[in-house]
């Protein structure tokens, strides 16, 4: 069976995250392995998605299961309030709970002080975090894999 992914984007900041997704798809393109997406509302809302998909998948051996990892992204940009701090912190904190339960992710969620940042973190010709993203999950993939089977 081809290596999948699921790919959690939020599209809150739509022209930022567009950017962001357009680089992680074109490297699990060249990388062939497939994907689906999912929207969802924000960042916030990502480690609930990514751990409603493990649960769905539980019972199924790591193998066997319709995703092997997930892609994570969004962008959280820092306002008047303490709302960043909390989205920022929170959504992070999950993704590495999850990923300490063994599952492969690639976290491309941006927190920056301002759209300037976000752009030069997103932009195809530029830093672009989801390829990063992408790239860490099918990296996390292969080492989960490789220390299952004892070959590392």
């Amino acid at each position: 069976m081809a290596t999948k992914v699921l790919i959690v984007v939020a599209p809150f900041y739509e022209h930022i995250t567009d950017q962001l997704l357009h680089g992680a798809i074109a490297y699990l393109g060249e990388a062939g392995v497939q994907y689906d997406k999912i929207e969802v509302p924000g960042a916030f809302e990502i480690p609930g998605v990514i751990a409603n998909a493990e649960l769905a998948q539980e019972d199924h051996p790591i193998a066997s299961r319709h995703y092997a990892g997930y892609v994570a992204l969004g962008c959280v940009i820092r306002g008047e309030t303490s709302h960043y701090d909390y989205v920022a912190g929170e959504s992070c904190r999950a993704l590495m709970d999850l990923s300490l339960d063994n599952v492969a992710i690639g976290n491309g969620i941006l927190t920056v002080e301002n759209e300037e940042q976000a752009l030069v973190r997103a932009g195809v010709d530029q830093k672009n975090k989801g390829r990063d993203a992408a790239e860490a999950c099918v990296r996390m993939i292969e080492v989960r894999d490789a220390l299952m089977h004892g070959k590392v």
